[in-house]
């Protein structure tokens, strides 16, 4: 080879790197892929056991964390943060006299496991033969949910012994819910 043709070769190897180096950098400035909460985003896992925190120290779960989100609890897309699951085993709002009084759902959880809601409201809902309840504390986070189309997603709670938490999907919100029977 040439010395003039591997002075090229280099020079068109330089410009390329250079060129790849500052596209790495534009694209870790550029703006999110996709929403920052919902948009069709499904968490890879519930939330983490909160800590414990004293009764009287329980924070309110809702209200946004960031400039346009949702004032109801809700995941981080990028992180799968549960924001506003905090308060720990003993919040007065979640305690069940009776937990699991109508058993445990027997249908499918987690991440793989999309249902289409089928109708209903807070008070009572379904999907594919099963009833739910939203508990009485979160009816205010769910007035935007689309009672007979939403899909939403089943999470154990680490926390709140009797209940599990819906997900939507669309929203990216969740609240806790009773299973009530099929």
């Amino acid at each position: 080879m040439s010395m003039s043709k591997t002075i090229r070769l280099l020079i068109a190897l330089l410009v390329i790197s250079v060129y790849g180096v500052a596209q790495k950098g534009h694209e870790e400035h550029a703006a999110p892929k996709g929403p920052e909460v919902g948009g069709g985003h499904i968490p890879a896992h519930g939330p983490a056991p909160a800590r414990h925190v004293a009764p009287k120290e329980i924070p309110h779960p809702a209200g946004p964390d960031r400039p346009g989100h949702p004032e109801a609890p809700h995941v981080h897309a990028a992180t799968d943060e549960w924001v506003g699951h905090n308060a720990g085993k003993h919040d007065p709002r979640y305690h069940l006299d009776h937990p699991w009084e109508h058993g445990h759902f027997p249908g499918e959880i987690g991440r793989g496991h999309i249902w289409r809601l089928e109708g209903g409201g807070p008070d009572r809902f379904w999907f594919g033969g099963f009833y739910f309840s939203v508990a009485p504390a979160d009816v205010g986070f769910c007035t935007g949910w689309l009672w007979t189309s939403d899909d939403i997603v089943i999470y154990e709670d680490p926390d709140d012994v009797g209940y599990y938490l819906a997900y939507n999907v669309r929203l990216g919100t969740y609240v806790h819910v009773l299973y009530l029977a099929a």
